[in-house]
């Protein structure tokens, strides 16, 4: 499932990465690598850093230290190589509300600097995957969640990046949306692109992807394929989350009060 690494470059690097807000270490220490063709799932409780972790890779937080690279680049001193290399979707994606799916991938390749008419054609193919092209020319203030998100994936993949975040793809979306999502992903992946994907969602993280991160106050507690972190064992990846994170314990509580 996963394409050769041996010997290819990381796509996505994390050295040291660290922020702090004010009193408090949001981010500590955080190393790790999403190498060409891998879905990596980032996990953890509410809290525990991701969204953190990954606007600093993005370039969207200053890290407090420690060093963010996409492709080779330093996202904070070479961050016009480095995002020009990166799609990005957020948990809750902005839209301009006044620009049809159309318009609005269009703007995306003039930011990108894409040739229009290859532009073009990759749009109208995005769209008609994403099921929007019969409605490519109403506005994006006017479509439900899922469309939004949808539209938001589109202009995210639109330049064909090296590096794909996601932050919480299928949250709010109906399972034949989340579905499709996640075959996209898979086909993104098998082109080469590097996916780091956040998810609350454990058995998405359990069915897609070729490795897990787990963060917990943080730090990455553990890091592996499924079958490193069973270590032998049988269990779900809910199981080694929870008994990782502490959760077991407040599961354990819940069944009591049953």
């Amino acid at each position: 499932m996963v394409t050769e690494i041996a010997s290819a470059l990381p796509v996505i690097e994390a050295h040291g990465l660290e922020k702090l807000f004010r009193e408090n270490l949001a981010v500590a220490n955080v190393n790790f690598a999403v190498y060409p063709g891998e879905i990596v799932g980032f996990l953890g409780p509410n809290g525990a850093g991701k969204t953190t972790t990954m606007k600093m890779l993005v370039g969207l937080l200053r890290p407090s230290a420690g060093q963010a690279r996409i492709a080779g680049f330093d996202i904070q001193s070479q961050p016009l190589e480095a995002k020009a290399r990166i799609g990005y979707v957020p948990d809750q994606p902005y839209l301009p509300e006044k620009l049809t799916a159309s318009e609005f991938l269009e703007f995306i390749a003039g930011l990108y600097q894409l040739d229009w008419r290859i532009a073009k054609q990759r749009s109208e193919e995005l769209l008609r995957i994403f099921g929007l092209a019969e409605r490519k020319n109403e506005l994006l203030g006017g479509y439900s969640h899922g469309m939004r998100q949808k539209a938001a994936l589109a202009g995210a993949l639109l330049h064909n990046p090296q590096a794909f975040f996601l932050d919480e793809p299928t949250v709010g979306l109906d399972p034949r949306s989340a579905r499709l999502i996640k075959d996209i992903l898979r086909d993104v992946a098998g082109r080469g692109t590097a996916v780091l994907m956040s998810t609350h969602i454990l058995e998405i993280a359990e069915r897609m992807c070729d490795r897990v991160l787990i963060l917990n106050k943080g730090k990455i507690i553990a890091a592996g394929t499924l079958q490193e972190l069973r270590a032998g064992t049988d269990k779900s990846l809910e199981d080694i989350f929870l008994t990782l994170t502490g959760g077991a314990e407040e599961t354990e509580l819940a069944e009591a009060l049953r």
